[in-house]
């Protein structure tokens, strides 16, 4: 039984530190290299094959990504490609509907962690938000959370926020962290629509300096990256990751 206190009205009003976005932008944007380092280099589409994920590991190597990111088939795959390189290997769970179980949670992570995994990207109970059953969402957070961290790993939770009004991404946003999310993410990538600098501005509000923000869905240019750090982000999930450090340089 989680120990967390219900949240508050307060709890979304109260000043929780800090989070300098324009210097954070600063920084990573001095070089693509340290572009890099801040991207998730992601495929997520269901009809990925063997030889995509293959070279989104070949990818995520070359260029430094911060993780390389897949559906949980593949992450056994990215763990013996990515083996000694220091790169975490990244996958979803409770994807991308943000509809099962706690049980189902809890083993679909720890199976990932014994696997290799390191960082875990969640989609919230969004229904379970929606009807106000902020208990439940709680609850399915905390034990993901406790899952990863019991293994060192790193657990980000998304949203989803174009399915949600401005009080259930605040709501959500305060649910998560307090529930030990690791950073709050806005998108799946598979919903109407993907990240905004607006919401973005709107978690990181929420955030403070307690916690992460990942942007992610829809983010195709290094001026959409540019935005979305300004904007408070300090992590981008993105599927045209080397297309975006190329406009920095890359090669």
């Amino acid at each position: 039984m989680s120990t967390i206190a219900p949240i508050r009205e307060a709890d979304l009003e109260f000043d929780h530190g800090t989070f300098d976005s324009a210097a954070f932008a600063a920084d990573a944007l001095q070089s693509w290299q340290t572009l890099a380092a801040v991207i998730d280099h992601t495929l997520l589409k269901p009809d990925a094959t063997r030889q995509q994920v293959e070279s989104l590991c070949d990818e995520t190597l070359r260029y430094r990504f911060a993780c390389a990111m897949v559906n949980p088939v593949w992450a056994s795959t990215a763990v013996e490609l990515m083996s000694g390189s220091g790169v975490p290997v990244g996958a979803v769970i409770g994807f991308p509907l943000g509809a099962s179980l706690v049980s189902t949670l809890r083993q679909e992570a720890a199976a990932l962690l014994n696997l290799g995994a390191r960082e875990l990207d969640m989609v919230i109970p969004i229904g379970q938000l929606k009807s106000g059953n902020h208990r439940a969402v709680e609850r399915a957070i905390h034990a993901a959370a406790t899952v990863a961290h019991d293994h060192g790993a790193l657990l980000k939770v998304i949203l989803e926020t174009a399915l949600l009004n401005v009080e259930e991404k605040l709501r959500g946003s305060e649910i998560a962290i307090q529930a030990g999310a690791d950073f709050i993410k806005t998108s799946t990538g598979f919903a109407s629509a993907g990240a905004t600098a607006a919401d973005v501005a709107l978690m990181r509000g929420v955030a403070g300096a307690r916690a992460g923000v990942k942007a992610s869905g829809g983010i195709r240019t290094l001026a959409d990256v540019q935005a979305m750090l300004e904007a408070g982000a300090n992590r981008v999930g993105a599927s045209a990751s080397v297309a975006i450090v190329r406009e920095l340089g890359a090669e």
